[in-house]
């Protein structure tokens, strides 16, 4: 059985979409399935005649693709799909219909759950993929519940577990005790906005990335920005926090409230890096943490100074020694490898 996977990309830039999405790729390339590029056009320019050449290039994009898929075969997608695509559900129909090709959809994010970026256009692209999946491949348990009230059979359901994250051959850090925390990713306060209160928090913190302007708290210290393949060079002390929304009581608001649901991509940048973690006590990766004993997690972050009091050397040298065997796991794609064998033997019965 022939196996394709259809990746999206802008002109020849594999990465330009993101980590996630061109690690998913690289892994399952090794995994045999043969890649198909689909070429984004940027929005650009909103003119009519702008909008009716990026839809043309579409239509002829997918009646290509129609062409080079042998029947019988399995075609993966990442979702959610991000712009308008004419000939696409055509297409698809098409493929079941015609050469009886099934697909597995590997989920990146719902927005029905985040409830961020939710529009008519995400809803309609989510019906499409429940309408088409043979197989979704989906973060973890609780997302799992949430598709089978959606109505989605739990045959049909794989759960990745977290999401690997690629780094190019090189030695796992050795990373050491610091009672201190550290956040990695988009610092801007209007998405991240419980950080403009941890000055209010007794415990250190060490930020990383992009769109930093906090004031100048005394228990902060800010190293930079880094790009994706370095920053776990950098991550080699202490704990890495994985908290979202505004508040610094509780993760709450549409950010907060959908690490409930999903596996963050930081919290892979963290194992990867063979840091520890410390977790919101609701999210749906605190049992990942727990079961693996990988760090700890906590109800506020008004409890981060006594925890961080509380733990010891010992207790530490566990987490990070727990951590190291998951960032190999990590680093060489394991577990979106074994979801997609899953995926894959779920369609051969």
């Amino acid at each position: 059985m022939k196996k394709y996977q259809i990746f999206e990309v802008f002109s020849s830039d594999d990465t330009a979409l993101g980590k996630a999405p061109s690690d998913i790729n690289q892994i399952a390339e090794k995994a045999g399935f043969e890649s198909l590029r689909l070429v984004r056009v940027c929005a650009g320019k909103k003119d009519a005649l702008s909008r009716v050449r990026r839809q043309l290039h579409y239509r002829f994009s997918w009646q290509k693709l129609y062409k080079q898929i042998e029947p019988d075969s399995i075609v993966l997608f990442q979702a959610p799909s991000r712009d308008h695509q004419l000939q696409r559900e055509e297409t698809l129909a098409k493929l079941k219909k015609e050469k009886k090709v099934k697909f597995i959809y590997l989920v990146h994010d719902v927005e029905e759950l985040r409830q961020f970026f939710y529009k008519k256009f995400f809803a309609d692209d989510f019906e499409q993929m429940m309408k088409y999946a043979d197989c979704l491949i989906v973060h973890n348990d609780s997302m799992k519940q949430f598709f089978e009230g959606r109505g989605v059979a739990p045959e049909k359901l794989v759960t990745l577990g977290i999401f690997d994250y690629l780094i190019p051959a090189g030695e796992i850090n050795q990373v050491k005790f610091e009672r201190a925390v550290s956040v990695a990713g988009n610092l801007d306060v209007r998405k991240t906005q419980y950080l403009n209160d941890i000055g209010k928090i007794d415990a250190k913190f060490n930020l990383y990335g992009l769109n930093f302007t906090l004031d100048a708290y005394k228990n902060v210290e800010y190293h930079g920005a880094f790009p994706a393949d370095e920053i776990p060079k950098q991550l080699n002390s202490g704990f890495g926090l994985i908290w979202d929304g505004s508040s610094i009581e509780t993760c709450d608001g549409p950010f907060g409230n959908y690490l409930r649901y999903n596996n963050p991509h930081k919290l892979s940048l963290y194992l990867a890096s063979a840091l520890p973690v410390i977790i919101w006590s609701q999210a749906a990766e605190a049992s990942f943490i727990k079961s693996r004993n990988l760090g700890l997690t906590i109800d506020s972050l008004r409890d981060l100074p006594e925890v961080l009091k509380n733990v010891t050397e010992e207790e530490y040298a566990t987490f990070a020694a727990n951590a190291r065997e998951v960032a190999k796991q990590l680093r060489a794609g394991n577990f979106t490898k074994t979801a997609l064998e899953k995926a894959v033997k779920s369609l051969e019965k």
